[in-house]
């Protein structure tokens, strides 16, 4: 007991002085075990004089809600910064695709888990700054600040899995949906290559049209009719689904199924002059003759009416409607927006619109902390004649009602970031700089001393306006999109004390924007085509066609996967096709 009695009092002395030495410890304590004799000896200090002092709690982090796991919302929650927000993301799928190689996927030459990366896997280097719920939101309430959700699991008291999530901020990543333009019948008898799921569907209806046409009893016309593959819509997703099963086709099909082989067709149908439209017209014309050699029949010019369960009616200024018989169908002739958006757009005076209005900064127009990125959203560009007079007063430092051209250039930067649509027309038009852009404004009493009154500066910038480009719903858009609101919520308090933005031209607040606005930056667009070919469009109006660029298109979609796992997945999936074809089975 005597060595007990002598370490609890040298504990106390030890403690004594670390609480002289430390006064912000309140409590200390020491428990000392007798094995031996199995007593307790304990010392305990509650620090009585510092009770009083108030503790201080870390700041409360701001909850910021992400609404999708697609493109946008995945790369938003990459780039992140989780440690300085609370954040939650809600999602009806619990994974990422790589969309792009969804038609690769509808005839087994990539394998549907090689695209798909868990997000929570994605997430796992966030730790404990991140929750996931796999649940569909259903309701945007900006009023109160919060997202109604409903889960397939039903997991709250009442069994019907909904459940409301507060947010401070709102990220709107839900993308979009097919759009049939009400055409009767499509939602009944279409396939569609949006998701992950509509792949498969459509891998296996192709195994099912083939093993029907096998069936002694089908005729000759039957077997026609079963083996035509009708593609509605000639985008890049369309054209490239065509590509894709004509090579199962040539590659592989006919080996198994020579009895049928001369059966089959191919057909894609396009309301538009030519497929591939957003493309280069010279890409356009390589993909038709590529496909009128391939066999692939091209109807340009004509608009779907009607589609049943075996006839799709189409019509055409020529021709009038005409009616196919066809065995499957994929409609992939647009995008429409999804229920909860059109709910919301309802709810904030948006009603006239397709998809959600945003600014440049991808704040969803007179909503407070709520932005939206991706096919949901589009970005709506303000114009510069709509803010001309402001800027005329900003430039005209000295108040003499008339710039020189060093007060236009002492704001031309801000202008040209504010507004985009002034370096576009400049180089649309071959000006070298603003003087070209204000020289054949001025009047004759002008030109000499290059100064522009207010009438000469709204003639100047009359045309600038006709650059207002909106951006296309692609991945690539999307991705840049969720990376630019990840920077900004960032840098978000930075930048409240040190803004970056352009000068503000209108409204009011400090003198310059906290963030320079989103600007989108073309990297290229590929369209694959089949039999090793493809066909792309580079920044620098450079356009590539052929086996080269099919090999480039390997290496920049291998390069673009998410994670080393697909990556590597999608790479062997192509080998394995490379050297024992493609599967065939229906599973």
């Amino acid at each position: 007991m005597g060595f007990f009695f002598f370490a609890s009092r040298a504990a106390a002395r030890f403690f004594g002085d670390a609480r002289t030495s430390y006064p912000g410890v309140a409590t200390t304590a020491l428990l000392l075990a007798a094995a031996s004799s199995g007593g307790l000896v304990a010392y305990a200090d509650s620090g009585a004089d510092n009770a009083s002092e108030p503790s201080q709690e870390a700041p409360k982090k701001k909850k910021v809600v992400v609404l999708g796991t697609g493109w946008a919302g995945t790369s938003f929650l990459k780039d992140l910064d989780c440690s300085k927000y609370e954040v939650k993301v809600i999602s009806p799928r619990n994974y990422f695709a790589f969309t792009p190689l969804l038609p690769s996927v509808t005839c087994g030459t990539v394998e549907a888990r090689s695209i798909v990366e868990p997000i929570r896997r994605m997430l796992e280097k966030k730790k404990k700054d991140v929750t996931f719920y796999e649940a569909e939101c259903f309701k945007i309430d900006a009023l109160k600040k919060a997202v109604h959700c409903r889960s397939a699991v039903g997991t709250n008291l009442d069994g019907n899995g909904d459940f409301m999530v507060k947010y401070d901020y709102l990220v709107v990543a839900l993308g979009a949906t097919v759009n049939t333009f009400n055409t009767p019948g499509v939602m009944e008898n279409c396939y569609f290559l949006k998701e992950v799921e509509d792949a498969q569907k459509i891998r296996r209806n192709v195994i099912d049209c083939f093993e029907k046409a096998s069936l002694p009893n089908i005729s000759e016309e039957e077997k026609r009719k079963i083996l035509h593959f009708v593609i509605i819509g000639g985008g890049p997703t369309g054209v490239e689904f065509a590509a894709e099963l004509h090579d199962f086709l040539v590659e592989d099909l006919v080996k198994i199924y020579p009895a049928i082989q001369d059966f089959v067709k191919i057909t894609i149908i396009q309301s538009g002059d030519h497929i591939l439209n957003m493309f280069d017209q010279r890409i356009a014309a390589f993909a038709e003759s590529k496909f009128m050699r391939d066999g692939i029949e091209v109807n340009t010019g004509f608009r779907v009416v009607k589609v049943s369960d075996d006839l799709i009616t189409m019509k055409s200024k020529s021709l009038g409607e005409v009616s196919v018989p066809y065995g499957m169908a994929v409609w992939s002739a647009g995008i429409g927006t999804r229920p909860v958006i059109m709910d919301f757009m309802h709810q904030i005076g948006q009603t006239n619109r397709r998809v959600l209005a945003t600014n440049e900064w991808l704040r969803v127009r007179e909503c407070d902390g709520i932005y939206a990125i991706g096919d949901c959203s589009s970005i709506t560009q303000r114009k510069i004649m709509d803010d001309i007079s402001t800027i005329f007063k900003m430039a005209d430092k000295d108040n003499s009602g008339t710039l020189t051209l060093k007060e236009i250039n002492d704001v031309l930067e801000d202008i040209c970031i504010r507004y985009p649509q002034v370096e576009l027309y400049m180089k649309t038009m071959h000006m070298l700089d603003i003087r070209d852009l204000i020289k054949d404004a001025i009047g004759d009493s002008h030109k000499e001393s290059m100064v522009v009154d207010i009438e000469e500066f709204k003639n100047a910038l009359s045309h600038v306006d006709s650059q207002v480009k909106s951006v296309p719903a692609t991945a690539q858009v999307a991705a840049q999109q969720g990376h630019y609101l990840a920077e900004c919520f960032n840098k978000m308090d930075q930048c409240k004390e040190h803004p970056e933005g352009p000068l503000r031209m209108t409204g009011t607040g400090s003198e310059r924007h906290n963030f320079r606005p989103f600007r989108y930056k073309h990297l290229g667009q590929f369209a694959p085509l089949g039999g090793e070919q493809a066909a792309a469009e580079l920044p620098g109006d450079w356009v590539s066609m052929g086996h080269s660029t099919q090999w480039l298109w390997y290496s920049v979609y291998a390069s673009k996967q998410v994670s080393w796992r697909t990556r590597m997945l999608v790479v062997s999936d192509w080998t394995r096709r490379f050297i024992f074809g493609r599967d065939s089975s229906r599973i």
